[in-house]
């Protein structure tokens, strides 16, 4: 029997997820394929600083989307809490950062976009030992907690009648007259009338596989990034830390994150010796306090990898009813709410709040 689907998303990160309520609010019925289990992969591994790092170093097409999401974070935080009583902990704790020596462009891309920010005072630099060079405070940068957050928008989408498909793999997709007509599986045969590839490291792959005679060069490749976790005191931090590129994250309970690696290492998720100690040595050696706190937890995850770290959100330039909305890198849930906002409004034919070109697959098409 085939199954007449209106919206199918296959994967069910933080990028399909936030894609489905955009689409779900519209009106539009949703349905998410996860291979897995929904927000496992990147967006469950992340650190959750709402920010990308040192952003003025970044393309501007980085920035709209962050600073736009920035925006967004404190209303959906709370929509989600009051919906599902799972709290995402968005948490407006500040970010540190230790050597900028890159300062005015800093200042001068925080003057642009709105965001505070001055002088750290010394009492701020007080309990880390850096080689500090002009360093800047930013006091209203915040972070999510991923897991929480992840946990709290699926409960949200459940109850707003999105369905879910998980542990479910495509095994086919067939086109006519350049559209998607069926998207087979392993027992069932869908039809669907928009069809969203949201599968993170997967994507190019999953498209190339899928989709051969239709090529995008995407140019989305698995990033490894491992993280330590820290089971610390509330007072122990009280804001976030970046020291050349790795950073330090306190949680509202005390537990500290330490990361991160950037490793080319494939689809190969496993942890390492080696980054457990260079992250171990950087967290203690910026915070000496972390000596006398165990290290509870240690993880790793793929980032989606993309030319200069600019993601994929549109329609497929050669299949009308496909899109993407992919290649985030690093800031999957700091673009997350105005790419899923971006792409919603490209489907439904809705004035966009952000110039859609910087970011339209069309780039990618293969010679």
């Amino acid at each position: 029997m085939t199954i007449h689907l209106d919206t199918l998303i296959i994967g069910g990160g933080i990028s399909g997820l936030l894609v489905a309520r955009e689409l779900r609010l519209a009106g539009r019925e949703v349905t998410i394929l996860d291979k897995s289990k929904p927000g496992l992969e990147a967006s469950w591994a992340g650190g959750g600083i709402l920010l990308p790092i040192y952003p003025w170093r970044q393309a501007p097409a980085i920035s709209e989307l962050a600073v736009n999401s920035l925006k967004k974070y404190p209303a959906l935080s709370q929509e989600l809490l009051a919906a599902t009583g799972i709290d995402p902990e968005w948490y407006d704790c500040g970010m540190l950062i230790c050597k900028n020596p890159d300062y005015e462009q800093a200042t001068r891309w925080c003057k642009h976009y709105g965001i505070a920010h001055q002088p750290a005072a010394a009492e701020l630099l007080e309990p880390f030992t850096s080689d500090y060079h002009l360093p800047l405070w930013l006091p209203g940068i915040a972070q999510a907690r991923n897991p929480r957050l992840l946990k709290s928008l699926h409960a949200y989408l459940r109850q707003t009648g999105v369905r879910f498909l998980d542990n479910t793999e495509v095994k086919g997709i067939s086109i006519a007259n350049r559209q998607i007509q069926q998207v087979e599986t392993a027992d069932q045969t869908y039809t669907t009338k928009e069809l969203i590839i949201s599968a993170g490291a997967w994507t190019t792959d999953l498209l190339n596989e899928l989709l051969p005679d239709w090529p995008l060069d995407l140019q989305i490749q698995p990033v490894r990034g491992q993280i330590l976790l820290f089971d610390a005191l509330p007072t122990t931090l009280l804001h976030m830390v970046l020291d050349g590129d790795q950073y330090l994250i306190p949680r509202r309970d005390g537990k500290i994150l330490a990361g991160s690696t950037v490793e080319q290492a494939g689809f190969n998720k496993i942890t390492t010796e080696d980054a457990k100690q260079q992250l171990y040595q950087f967290a203690t050696g910026l915070l000496p306090a972390l000596k006398h706190y165990p290290v509870c937890h240690h993880w790793a995850g793929l980032r989606p990898g993309s030319p200069q770290g600019i993601p994929y959100i549109g329609r497929h330039p050669q299949i009308a009813n496909l899109s993407v909305n992919a290649g985030h890198f690093r800031n999957g849930l700091v673009m997350g709410p105005a790419s899923a906002k971006l792409l919603a409004d490209l489907i439904l034919q809705r004035p966009t709040d952000i110039d859609p070109t910087p970011y339209s697959p069309t780039r990618a098409i293969a010679p």
